[in-house]
């Protein structure tokens, strides 16, 4: 039944219009933007170029990982959530289920945005950093994945959807995805070391640079999932007295 419930929510959302336009297509119009206006073509530049591509692919993997949640509130209103309690499924499971099925659809963002960097701005990676990069990211995602269902279940369709929002780009600016930690303050730069989109763009990173995320990385990401994975399971029991 998990397997059932995992290949229906997929389905439906890679059947949404907005979801395949915003959710793969912003993140590549961004990333094309942010690296083709106002360069030289120096080694700088080409760097550059190869940071943002990890940062604008895990933006758009944070996003659509987010956007889980935006679909559980909807169907709180449509009595989906209803239908799935009267199934042998325990709450864990729904969130297990919810959480892979989210996880299957943030690949289309993070493909195009690789896909992009190598046919449009020429990044040139060995196979195995390519294939590595792309696998990183995806297992990645799961505890924004988690945050997104929390918002969901806990949260009304409309509140969701800003709230994830918010949480979409104050995630991605404060971890670096969109510019560099580099420039941040000192204070700045120390709060974003611990957020989970810092630690999620540097599985990206460090593939780049040839060795392995460090153990501090996925630490911290598991520390998150966990954190997260508790509140998804909170909000989905607590949901059960409204809906």
């Amino acid at each position: 039944m998990l397997l059932a419930y995992v290949t229906l929510e997929i389905r439906r959302t890679l059947r949404d219009t907005g979801f395949v336009i915003f959710g793969v297509g912003m993140p590549v119009m961004m990333y094309l933007l942010f690296t083709n206006l106002g360069v030289s073509g120096s080694e700088e530049d080409k760097a550059a170029a190869l940071a943002a591509m990890i940062g604008m692919a895990a933006y758009g993997a944070l996003g659509s990982a987010l956007a889980a949640g935006t679909g559980v509130a909807e169907d709180k209103g449509h009595g989906w959530l209803r239908q799935l309690r009267i199934t042998p499924m325990s709450p864990s499971q729904v969130v297990v289920g919810r959480c892979l099925s989210g996880s299957v659809t943030v690949l289309p963002a993070i493909l195009a945005v690789l896909l992009a960097g190598r046919l449009v701005n020429g990044v040139d990676l060995r196979l195995w950093q390519w294939g590595a990069i792309a696998g990183l990211l995806w297992a990645g995602t799961a505890p924004f994945t988690l945050l997104g269902l929390g918002n969901g279940y806990r949260l009304t369709a409309q509140t969701t959807g800003v709230v994830n929002v918010a949480c979409n780009l104050g995630l991605s600016v404060v971890g670096g995805l969109w510019f560099p930690t580099s420039l941040f303050p000192g204070w700045l730069r120390a709060v974003s070391r611990w957020t989970p989109s810092h630690r999620f763009g540097e599985l990206g990173w460090s593939v780049t640079g040839g060795t392995a995320p460090h153990l501090g990385t996925v630490a911290v990401l598991a520390g998150w999932t966990a954190v997260f994975g508790a509140y998804a399971t909170y909000a989905y029991r607590r949901s059960a007295r409204t809906v």
